[in-house]
């Protein structure tokens, strides 16, 4: 598990201390990619930020959905240290599932479960 202060509007990984695998894989990310964080003890999406204007990466990622507003809150603790470490919800885990399930994808099983 990582360690974090509350100091932005974003998550810098350079400003995350005491897991290097999280760090790695954080910055790792492409740009546009989501993660399931869990900052703090609340679990939220987390998308890695652009690539800057000059093209240098940007290694920063910006709170999205619901935790944009627990995000916004969250800053009147400026200062405090914080537990982060990613998670798997359901809705990612299975969202990662489904391209390797596509065996009954087809026409032929469309028509035969269609009224199922």
């Amino acid at each position: 598990m990582g360690y974090l202060e509350i100091r932005d509007d974003s998550i810098w990984v350079r400003h995350i201390d005491g897991d290097k695998s999280l760090r790695d894989r954080l910055a790792a990310l492409r740009p546009d990619d989501t993660i399931e964080l869990d900052v703090g003890g609340i679990v939220g999406s987390w998308q890695k930020m652009k690539t800057g204007k000059d093209g240098r990466p940007t290694s920063g990622l910006k709170p999205v959905g619901p935790m944009r507003e627990v995000w916004k809150r969250m800053q009147a603790r400026r200062g405090e240290i914080v537990p982060i470490r990613a998670v798997a919800t359901a809705q990612t885990y299975l969202a990662a599932l489904t391209p390797l399930m596509n065996e009954w994808e087809s026409p032929e099983d469309d028509e035969a479960y269609r009224d199922l």
